[in-house]
């Protein structure tokens, strides 16, 4: 017995000893990660907390303690209410236009940039195509706005000198969508395609001129070459945006849309903001919230194991 106990303390010793050395050799590189690991903490973990309120109802003043406690109640409220279904498909309706329209033409846009064979203009596409990112939602939401409106907007400025009549497109819900695609893809598709312009410059040249050499064009080299040794990089990439299926951006939905586009507008976010802020029913915009990560969560798995059965890639 005590010989087992000497070598289970000598084991821990030996461990402790190895974590230090680790800590000894890692020691920058830890301190340069401290700041985002407390900024996880302190803004993305310790929130989680409040996630409480999703069982009570919630009084401001009165805090949880002083709240009631209802259990299930804001569930069963929220998956019974009249609007649930609508944000359902709504979220989920938007969620598809992004995955099938937003997410593959960064990955054209990146191939396109690096195929390019004069390297100024290259640049400038690039260039070009990046700078939105960095435009408020607000002023790219304003922007909208104006090019569409019916009296002032360029568009329907074209629109009326090809004969046609003036639309009020903010207003109509059959247009929201598109609307909001074109807007988000406008905005991201350059941040977005600086992933797989990396991916592509780090695939071995050798495997061009081998193309080449065997008669490949331009077209084979891109099918063969190129998006075989992105796809590791591009399913990781689509992994993580099944993720945010449902978390589509509502700060612009919310700047967006009017009560006349709800129909096809209204998303979970919106809901939990307008149940919370507006209607100051705080127990049930949680509970809402908390089914939406829920879901979230469960795409995310499904996913990610689908991606490792089809092309032993994966988050985890």
């Amino acid at each position: 017995m005590e010989k087992q106990k000497n070598q289970k303390v000598k084991k821990i010793r030996k461990r402790e000893l190895s974590l230090w050395k680790q800590f000894k050799r890692d020691g920058d590189l830890l301190i340069l990660l401290l700041p985002g690991l407390l900024w996880y903490l302190l803004f993305a973990y310790r929130p989680m907390a409040g996630l409480r309120i999703a069982f009570y109802e919630y009084n401001i003043f009165r805090g949880i303690g002083g709240s009631r406690f209802v259990g299930l109640a804001n569930f069963v409220q929220f998956l019974s209410g009249p609007d649930f279904s609508r944000t359902v498909v709504n979220t989920l309706m938007i969620a598809l236009w992004q995955l099938v329209i937003v997410f593959p033409l960064p990955i054209l846009l990146a191939i396109a940039i690096t195929e390019m064979k004069n390297k100024w203009v290259s640049r400038l596409t690039q260039t070009a195509t990046f700078l939105p990112y960095f435009i408020s939602v607000v002023v790219v939401c304003g922007m909208v706005i104006n090019f569409l409106s019916p009296s002032t907007g360029i568009i329907n400025f074209f629109i009326k000198k090809l004969g046609g009549e003036a639309t009020y497109f903010m207003t109509k819900p059959e247009y929201f969508r598109p609307i909001y695609t074109l807007m988000t893809l406008w905005q991201t598709a350059g941040f977005s395609s600086i992933v797989y312009i990396a991916a592509i410059m780090g695939i071995d040249p050798a495997l061009y001129e081998a193309a080449k050499v065997d008669g490949a064009t331009k077209l084979q080299q891109i099918w063969n070459v190129t998006l075989p040794g992105i796809s590791p990089i591009v399913l990781v990439m689509l992994v993580l945006n099944i993720g945010k299926m449902v978390k589509v951006g509502f700060e612009a939905i919310i700047l967006l849309y009017l009560p006349s586009t709800f129909s096809t507008a209204d998303v979970i976010a919106t809901y939990v903001y307008r149940t919370g802020l507006s209607n100051r029913n705080y127990g049930l915009a949680t509970a809402a919230g908390l089914f939406e990560a829920i879901v979230a969560l469960v795409l995310v798995v499904i996913a990610n194991k689908l991606s490792k059965k089809v092309s032993q890639t994966s988050i985890w």
